[in-house]
């Protein structure tokens, strides 16, 4: 094991998990995840591995055929994931929030259909709260559900979706006006719908349409899709919770944990950057002599691997807090802003570090370069944890007056 990024007072089971993924990431992931990257190609030998491993059923309660593991394992395990490939960190992690809100907010009902085949990777979870027009603002939402007899209609457009097309469930957010008045504060309106449909893209379920990958500049692999709804007919029982109008904090509670895995994944990202520049500077010869025994280059690398390390630290705190069952809002915003702007960083600098071959599809070190700014917006911009921190800040140090 490498000398950053340590955690301490890990159980046994917790060191041999981690050790088997870390593991997997060095055979399986790092050897083939450029070549896919480059061909924008789903990982499917990868994603047939982890089910094999039961991590996608690695924080599912044992009675639902889980590992019930904590927050804290399943962050440190998306870390060393995301060592090997973000995609793949991408992949398990939307299923893993769809699994975490059912098991916190489902119905009996909810969590006997899905829970189980999610934890063996039958089912594959997505979710969904963007839309084209709205960004951070989830507030402004304007997809629709409209109670017909013992069904729903929803009618709306969402953007964003990680595993759109490969997944088989997604967790939808959409305004509900049924029992909420005109003037209802807009997240108390909301309502997150259950939705099974095939895996692909075209009509799914009739009405229902994932009209195809988005094409990005990183991040490639993972299909990032469009949903449209155009009548689409939900039963009643597909309300997460069976209680409409719990939406907005059912989603909230889903993006806390989602956050500490973003922090978890810029962590992966900043270890591997780290490891790449290390290596190299220790190979690349100038002027007689490694790279590394030049003190411009002696100072890049301590700047990173203290970077590397105090983002880690703060994504363990944040998951150990959730673990704790306290409130950590302001911890994971923390995390996810320090994690993902280190990472950032960290990986600029291996890519100077690697000079002109860094700007090489050769090497590893450019794919990086294109994968660390997904980090800056997803799960909510810098701007949107900054906005977040503040705010609990002022809450936890009021002034009295």
């Amino acid at each position: 094991m490498p000398r950053l990024a340590q955690t301490a007072g890990l159980t046994d089971i917790q060191q041999e998990i981690l050790s088997t993924v870390r593991d997997f990431v060095d055979k399986e992931i790092i050897p083939v995840a450029t070549g896919l990257e480059h061909r924008d190609e789903y990982p499917q030998a990868i994603v047939d591995g982890l089910k094999e491993l039961g991590l996608f059923g690695l924080m599912i309660p044992e009675e639902y055929g889980g590992l019930g593991e904590s927050l804290l394992t399943y962050a440190l395990c998306v870390e060393e994931i995301a060592r090997g490939w973000m995609s793949v960190s991408g992949i398990i992690n939307t299923h893993f929030i769809v699994a975490y809100m059912l098991k916190q907010h489902g119905t009996q009902e909810q969590k006997d259909h899905f829970l189980p085949r999610m934890a063996t990777g039958e089912v594959r979870g997505a979710f969904s709260m963007s839309e084209p027009a709205l960004g951070s603002d989830v507030s402004a939402i304007t997809s629709k559900a409209v109670r017909d007899g013992d069904d729903y209609v929803l009618n709306g457009q969402k953007m964003w979706l990680t595993n759109g097309g490969s997944s088989t469930l997604v967790a939808v957010l959409v305004k509900s006006d049924e029992g909420h008045p005109e003037g209802t504060a807009p997240h108390k309106s909301m309502t997150t719908f259950l939705v099974e449909k095939e895996p692909g893209f075209g009509e799914v379920r009739p009405g229902l349409t994932i009209p195809g990958k988005i094409d990005k500049m990183g991040y490639k692999g993972v299909d990032t899709t469009e949903l449209i709804m155009d009548g689409l007919r939900i039963p009643a029982n597909r309300v997460l919770g069976g209680t409409t109008g719990r939406g907005f904090y059912q989603m909230m509670d889903g993006v806390e944990v989602g956050r500490v895995n973003v922090a978890a994944r810029g962590c992966g990202v900043a270890q591997r950057a780290f490891e790449l520049g290390v290596s190299y500077a220790q190979q690349r010869h100038t002027f007689g002599k490694p790279i590394a025994q030049h003190q411009a280059i002696q100072f890049k690398l301590a700047e990173m691997a203290t970077k590397v390390e105090a983002a880690h630290a703060m994504m363990v705190n944040a998951a150990r807090k959730k673990d704790s069952g306290e409130r950590n809002d302001l911890e994971a915003g923390m995390a996810k802003y320090l994690a993902s702007e280190y990472c950032k960083e960290v990986v600029e600098d291996a890519f100077r570090i690697h000079g002109g071959y860094g700007f090489s599809k050769e090497y590893e070190i450019e794919r990086l370069y294109r994968e660390a700014p997904m980090l800056l917006i997803g799960e909510g911009t810098a701007e949107i944890q900054k906005m977040i921190i503040g705010r609990r800040l002022l809450e936890e140090y009021r002034f009295q007056g």
